[in-house]
């Protein structure tokens, strides 16, 4: 084992979330790769969207807009796996403007605004459907990422529920669970994911995550001087309730806008804790037991 090595591993260790790629055991490794989706600049073309299913072959899963704005696929699910939100956030003739000065960036002269949003799996450095997997089909890969094998996933459907961002859900036609790869097998190859290689206005831009945490702090730094300040970060944060996220955005409003968590945490945090209670719980009952046989002794006659 290398120097180097050993001080990943050492660090992993003593320091949770810093290296997800060397906690799961993956010594020698690239950089983490993750996403940087800047909404500011996204225009909600749905590249990203037609490229995640061409190259996965991801399956179509509804052509007929939903009513919610121009939304046909609704949110991330076993078959969309990058998804286009749109906002509206519509004056009214007389009214006030319905956005905060805070909250600004072009904006209308009544206040109206369409926010547009790349959505995708936040790949967290503390993944709650990884902990919980029973067959070892989530697996932490030498870039950082997430990924489900599809061979031996049980359909259990317990991701699922201990995803703190409802990405990951089981397909209804075979019962499995899918969720995006960030382009495994493309970034195998040294290629780009597809999303964001299909991005026209690089809105999702793709990188080594600390390289991308410090475009995104300069980022939100210049928007803020343009006089938008409502411009935030979200999932960027190592100290966060996932440990930072290797897939975070730059937000022009509250993440509960985009139907974001405000506060995301690990769903598995306080397990190890409740196990702790348990097993105290179950050696008192044994303790108590063991005691009244012990002290009943023989009735008398």
């Amino acid at each position: 084992m290398s120097t180097e090595s050993a001080r990943l591993l050492t660090l992993a260790g003593t320091a949770p979330g810093l290296d997800p790629a060397a906690r799961a055991g993956h010594l020698d490794h690239p950089p983490r790769m993750g996403f940087f989706t800047d909404t500011s600049v996204c225009i909600g073309c749905k590249a990203c969207e037609v490229a995640c299913k061409e190259w996965n072959a991801v399956p179509e899963n509804g052509l007929l807009l939903t009513g919610m704005s121009y939304d046909n696929s609704v949110g991330l699910g076993a078959s969309t796996w990058r998804h286009v939100a749109f906002i509206e956030q519509i004056g009214r003739p007389g009214e006030a403007p319905a956005l905060p000065s805070s909250a600004a960036g072009g904006q209308a002269a009544d206040g109206s605004r369409w926010l547009m949003s790349s959505d995708v799996c936040k790949h967290c450095t503390e993944a709650a459907c990884l902990d919980v997997c029973p067959t070892g089909a989530l697996m932490r890969t030498e870039f950082g990422t997430v990924v489900v094998q599809q061979d031996v996933c049980n359909g259990c459907g317990y991701c699922v529920s201990a995803c703190p961002f409802g990405v990951i859900e089981r397909r209804e036609e075979d019962g499995r669970a899918w969720k995006c790869t960030l382009c495994y097998d493309r970034l195998g190859a040294g290629l780009e994911p597809a999303c964001a290689k299909a991005c026209p206005t690089e809105s999702i831009q793709f990188g080594p995550v600390d390289e991308l945490r410090v475009r995104a702090q300069q980022r939100v730094s210049e928007l803020r001087d343009a006089g938008v300040a409502g411009a935030r970060l979200y999932g960027e944060d190592p100290g966060d309730g996932v440990g930072g996220a290797g897939a975070f955005f730059l937000l022009l409003d509250e993440p509960e806008v985009y139907g974001l968590p405000p506060d995301p945490v690990v769903t598995t945090r306080d397990l190890p804790r409740m196990w702790r209670h348990v097993a105290t719980a179950g050696a008192a009952l044994a303790l108590g037991a063991l005691a009244a046989c012990l002290g009943g002794g023989r009735p008398r006659p």
